[in-house]
């Protein structure tokens, strides 16, 4: 007994000496003279220790396609892209304005999207929690994976985060305090989210749903403030409408044609879809159950509040999440829940803001603890995750792009002085290579004028081209040969190479088109 006695006594001291920094930082972040200072400080560590993790973690290959594609397009500032409107693509371009075009940046970047999204998350919080539940609900968004692990791959999905966050926070604001300020600022977000992805319609029609459901819907029509936010979102995206006009709405075609399914297929994806989003949001959900154990009257406060105000707050938060499953099957489009991703702004106070749920301070210190040691330990994993995905492989555009761009940058010199305006042929492998070239050159996949406006046949004369393409596809070149644009052929193989062990090689055709007098 004595010994068993000892061991408790051990453990609870152990555990004192783990939480008593924990309980430091969490006395400073709600300390009012201290929290604004101390939650900037806490979200640069997020952002470092996460970068960190991506860098180690990710050493074994390239950027992945979608990036490369983004950062592509970004060299050619347009109102509207075939694929996405344009958002990303001007981020990215006055990030690496800053920034040199590298993976460790485009990693920073990538992190520093979510980070700005987690302090929106925290400046939201303050209308509706105490001080101790903003920490907590900060603590439970940084253990959702869309905050860290997939918003490494910099996408039009991934940049929404923020855009949702603010365009969420700037609603309720307008919408209880009826500011013109806020109402205006809620429509240029709500602009910047479609210009981001046109899934941000979800938000709105989410938005919009709360704002007819809550009982002070009269006050809130009569006043000035709704069309003060219509006003401004419709002048804050009207250029690009007038580009979508001119360019026959290709993004919508796109997406219709990527994303349309049969009223099967769209019944599966959204049963995915809800079953997909309540995994990813799991973890927190289940650490605040387990810590507060909450009856039916709870659930019941916590889920469907009576308060006017907290039931905004819910029915913000519910719309815009369950939508998709409502409307994949009415509109014959498939859906995933990677898409949910931004849709969780509001969780910590859906579940913290009853007065109901109260949990003890060892529990949320506990909670808090779980989310700095997180990053702490993937950092210490990372270079043997990079070796695991070294050894299974991965896709050639993700594994020799930037060899590849090496390779090319050597042959374009010995061929012409010019620099290189002009990568074509494989898709992917064309927008890799653009990435890493030293060049900074643009990208022609597949050769698909649509897919890339801003390439053509007569500036491939002018300028050149570097056609890249697995050796073994005779098709790939065959359409620049049609139009005249031939040059040398060299073939070579290709193996990435992490802590001395080798990948798997494969074999590359490079053909050259110098540019035209």
């Amino acid at each position: 007994m004595a010994f068993v006695a000892d061991n408790a006594f051990s453990m609870n001291r152990f555990a004192e000496r783990l939480l008593g920094p924990v309980d430091r930082l969490v006395v400073a972040l709600t300390d009012p003279a201290r929290r604004e200072y101390a939650v900037i400080g806490v979200l640069f560590g997020y952002v470092v220790l996460w970068t960190l993790y991506a860098v180690l973690a990710k050493a074994s290959q390239d950027i992945h396609p979608d990036m490369s594609e983004v950062a592509t397009w970004s060299r050619e500032l347009a109102l509207g892209y075939p694929k996405h409107p344009p958002l990303s693509a001007w981020l990215t371009a006055a990030w690496f304005a800053l920034f040199p075009a590298d993976d460790w940046s485009f990693y920073l970047l990538a992190m520093v999207v979510p980070a700005v999204a987690l302090w929106l998350a925290w400046r939201l919080s303050a209308g509706y929690l105490d001080d101790s539940k903003r920490v907590l609900g900060l603590a439970l968004l940084m253990l959702v994976p869309f905050f860290n692990f997939h918003a490494m791959k910099f996408n039009a999905n991934t940049v929404l985060l923020p855009l949702w966050a603010a365009t969420t926070l700037c609603f309720l604001r307008s919408y209880e305090q009826r500011s013109a300020m806020w109402a205006a600022l809620a429509g240029v977000c709500a602009a910047g989210a479609m210009l981001g992805k046109y899934w941000s319609v979800i938000l709105l029609a989410g938005l919009a749903i709360a704002a007819l459901a809550d009982r002070r819907r009269a006050a809130y029509f009569r006043s000035t403030a709704p069309w003060v936010t219509i006003a401004a979102g419709a002048l804050a995206i009207a250029p690009h409408v007038v580009w979508l006009m001119r360019n026959d709405f290709e993004p919508f075609s796109y997406a219709t044609a990527v994303h349309a399914g049969t009223l099967w297929g769209s019944l599966k994806s959204a049963a995915g879809y809800l079953v997909g989003s309540a995994g990813y949001a799991a973890l927190p959900v289940l650490l605040v159950f387990g810590a507060v154990r909450p009856g039916q009257a709870v659930l019941n406060d916590m889920l469907w509040p009576p308060a006017a105000q907290r039931r905004l707050v819910a029915v913000s938060f519910w719309a815009p999440l369950l939508l998709p499953a409502l409307a994949a099957p009415l509109t014959g489009v498939e859906v995933t829940s990677l898409w949910s991703m931004s849709a969780w702004t509001l969780l910590p106070v859906v579940l913290l803001s009853s007065p109901l749920v109260a949990l003890g301070r060892q529990s949320m210190l506990a909670i808090v603890a779980a989310a700095i040691v997180l990053p702490v330990v993937m950092v210490a994993v990372a270079p043997f995750i990079a070796s695991a995905i070294h050894r299974a492989g991965v896709a050639p555009a993700m594994a020799h792009s930037h060899l590849l761009a090496e390779r090319v940058a050597h042959e374009w010199r010995s061929v012409t002085g010019q620099p290189l305006r002009l990568v074509g042929g494989e898709g992917d492998l064309s927008y890799g290579v653009a990435f890493y070239h030293p060049d900074r050159p643009s990208a022609f996949p597949d050769f698909n004028r649509s897919g890339a406006p801003w390439a053509s046949w007569e500036r491939a004369r002018r300028q050149g081209i570097a056609i890249v393409c697995f050796a073994n596809n005779p098709t790939c070149p065959l359409a620049a040969q049609a139009q005249g644009l031939t040059g040398p052929r060299i073939e070579v193989d290709i193996a990435r190479s992490h802590l001395g062990v080798p990948g798997k090689p494969e074999r590359y055709a490079i053909i050259l088109v110098p540019p035209r007098r």
